[in-house]
């Protein structure tokens, strides 16, 4: 589930300040992982970003409802992520079904209207880029969680890769990826890190979004 991003130059916190980083949640919400996680954050103050799935939220709208409600942001996934290919490819009308549904779905229940995107697997082409309700929001820390479901290798990984922007990927539906996602928050809160979501990432860090545009951390 990884993409190859561009070359990531470590960059400082501006003129030393507090550090900043997202966590980011993709396939959710999990009936299962998801409150647990969300239990967690709130405990330890943080805000994190979930990019959810149509198919997902359906079936538990309450959680999407709470996610909004507790100060996460939400972004949009796929509908049902049952492709390969993820959104490349697809024609205007298959890209409708997948994230425009999702989008206005989310909207009904949390009364959110701007969404950004997450297409699967980092797969990106020009139809997405164009047809997008939002940003198109990538990755710069990839621990494999999906791959690996060890929640101390996970946290290692995130742990030696961590910087200032950074943008980190995790999948809320495995139980491990929630318990390596609560370690990573103590140890780098106890650095100085400041846990936020990825529109406070760009807001801080002077980004300018723009609809369409691909953004791999605040730097990249």
């Amino acid at each position: 589930m990884s993409a190859v991003g561009p070359a990531q130059v470590e960059q400082p916190a501006p003129d030393g300040g507090e550090k900043l980083i997202a966590l980011t949640f993709d396939d959710g919400p999990s009936p299962s992982n998801t409150p647990r996680l969300l239990d967690g954050l709130a405990q330890r103050g943080v805000r994190a970003t979930f990019f959810l799935v149509g198919s997902m939220v359906e079936a538990r709208p309450d959680l999407a409802e709470r996610i909004a409600a507790e100060g996460h942001q939400i972004g949009v996934h796929t509908y049902d992520h049952s492709s390969s290919t993820g959104l490349r490819g697809l024609s205007r009308e298959g890209f409708e079904q997948q994230v425009g549904v999702t989008a206005r779905l989310l909207t009904q229940l949390t009364g959110q209207t701007e969404f950004a995107l997450r297409p699967p697997y980092g797969f990106v082409d020009d139809g997405v880029c164009s047809w997008s309700p939002g940003p198109v929001v990538l990755w710069s820390v990839d621990p494999e969680d999906w791959k690996y479901r060890d929640a101390g290798r996970v946290a290692r990984h995130i742990i030696a890769n961590a910087e200032d922007g950074a943008i980190i990927l995790l999948h809320d539906i495995f139980s491990t990826s929630v318990d390596a996602a609560l370690e990573v928050v103590d140890a780098l809160q106890s650095e100085g890190y400041r846990f936020v979501t990825v529109d406070r990432l760009f807001a801080e860090r002077g980004v300018e979004v723009r609809q369409g545009d691909v953004y791999h951390s605040a730097y990249s």
